[in-house]
């Protein structure tokens, strides 16, 4: 049972990342091959491989997440559809509830992600990444286009777009639609997670 609250609390909090991160203003400038969207919604699907007391750990669930500028609420599902957890993210509090659990809640996503696993995620990236939109190693603004599809970051995670779909705009945008990110963690071996965006509807 811990094994399985610790993996739900994995998704959800890597999906919260996603509504706690500003883009920097240079991203929004020089992103000539698509905008950076505020208010969104996103259907989408996740696979996150990890080591956990040198056991290879696989999870798989669904998530809905809708995004305003200043709020996010993402939800977990798993894959029969059942909500195994609501992330709640504000300026200045992020809160975790799970079905069973008492409610987690922490200043920050960085806060609740160290002590609910204790071990690094891409907390401060995933909010530009979903978006196509990254900081590099050398600190330079990364774009990423069907020609221009893998990036380093500064904080060391190696992301590959792998594939690409249309939004809902007029003229339509080029969007990610499958995101794979891996990265060597001294507290969870070698972590490989896989997005897939089913659904981007922008406001």
């Amino acid at each position: 049972m811990r094994k399985i609250v610790s993996s739900i609390a994995f998704c959800s909090l890597l999906l919260s990342a996603c509504a706690t991160i500003t883009p920097p203003d240079n991203i929004e400038q020089n992103a000539s091959q698509r905008t950076y969207i505020d208010v969104l919604e996103l259907d989408g699907r996740m696979s996150v491989q990890y080591q956990k007391n040198e056991q290879d750990e696989a999870i798989h669930v669904s998530f809905t997440w809708r995004q305003s500028k200043d709020r996010s609420t993402i939800t977990i599902l798993s894959p029969l559809g059942q909500i195994l957890a609501t992330i709640d993210v504000k300026p200045g509090i992020a809160t975790l509830t799970q079905s069973g659990q008492a409610q987690r809640s922490a200043m920050d996503v960085d806060t609740l992600a160290e002590q609910a696993l204790g071990w690094p995620l891409p907390v401060s990236g995933l909010r530009n990444w979903l978006q196509g939109f990254a900081t590099d190693a050398n600190n330079k603004t990364f774009i990423a286009t069907s020609s221009n599809t893998n990036v380093l970051t500064r904080d060391g995670w190696n992301i590959q777009y792998m594939s690409w779909g249309d939004d809902n705009q007029t003229p339509p945008q080029s969007r990610p639609k499958r995101i794979d990110l891996t990265r060597q963690t001294e507290q969870a071996g070698k972590v490989m997670i896989r997005i897939v965006l089913d659904k981007w509807q922008s406001q």
